[in-house]
């Protein structure tokens, strides 16, 4: 079986996938103006000369988009094809959002939600899948 292609940690990304290892979604937040954002940079676009910290967040948004991937994937993908992918909205900001797959079930397999089941605005939450001993990925469940 292959393996999934995995993110590249950086010491930007750092706090975002510590805070996925610990069950806690972390976004980059403006020290000046309290704006959130993503992806992590190492300075904040509303305030570009001054680093970043980072705020804890509920984890629950809305769907705003998604799609289903169909081959030619990366094999290990192709292997679980068709699985949604949903593009997600925070309800802290919506205009960050986050990508991940939408799972039927906490710790289930990517592939269990047909795209016909997805809809626009439905409400999801974070959850964390360990793929690797240092990364955890957010994945969305509908609540």
């Amino acid at each position: 079986m292959s393996e999934p292609l995995l993110p590249p940690i950086d010491d930007v990304a750092r706090p975002f996938f510590e805070g996925a290892l610990a069950g806690e979604l972390r976004i980059p937040c403006c020290p000046e103006t309290g704006r959130l954002f993503f992806p992590p940079r190492e300075a904040s676009p509303f305030a570009p000369r001054r680093a970043h910290g980072w705020q804890r967040v509920s984890g629950r948004g809305t769907i705003w988009s998604f799609v289903a991937p169909h081959p030619p994937l990366l094999p290990y993908y192709a292997e679980r094809a068709p699985y949604v992918v949903v593009a997600v909205a925070l309800d802290e900001e919506p205009r960050v959002r986050l990508v991940g797959n939408l799972l039927a079930a906490e710790g289930g397999p990517i592939e269990a939600v047909a795209a016909g089941e997805v809809e626009i605005g439905a409400p999801v939450r974070a959850v964390f899948e360990r793929v690797a001993p240092e990364i955890a990925l957010v994945r969305w469940l509908r609540l």
